[in-house]
């Protein structure tokens, strides 16, 4: 009786739940080994690329295909909520404070509106 409810459930949410493709993961990995992406690696980072990323993300999709579509939905739901949003939403002063914490580096005093940039040559300097 209950495998019954379990099934007119999840015939229900079917439409709801995400079906797990490993095939973006398997083409990853070819990729991954392939001679154009490890001299790419070398060429940027002065390295080659182990692909262990790769790897993981290979045997995660492989261990989500052996669980039931319910738990896969919960594991998958789990991870959308704890994934960082793309934007970062603050308020004025966040936002000002979160700038100064990340660019004071570059920025040393504030120029005023007659100051000359380093190296440009405009006609009062002639």
């Amino acid at each position: 009786m209950e495998d019954a409810k379990e099934e007119e459930a999840s015939s229900k949410s079917s439409s709801s739940i995400q079906s797990v493709s490993c095939i973006k993961c398997f083409d990853a990995l070819w990729f991954c080994y392939s001679p154009f992406h490890q001299m790419q690696q070398y060429y940027r980072y002065g390295n080659f690329d182990n692909c262990f990323g790769k790897w993981n993300a290979l045997f995660d999709c492989l261990s989500l295909k052996t669980k039931r579509p319910s738990e896969v939905q919960e594991i998958l739901e789990a991870r959308e909520k704890a994934k960082p949003h793309i934007w970062t939403y603050r308020t004025v002063e966040e936002a000002s404070a979160n700038w100064w914490k990340m660019y004071s580096h570059i920025v040393t005093a504030p120029r005023r509106p007659d100051q000359q940039f380093p190296g440009n040559r405009g006609p009062s300097s002639e």
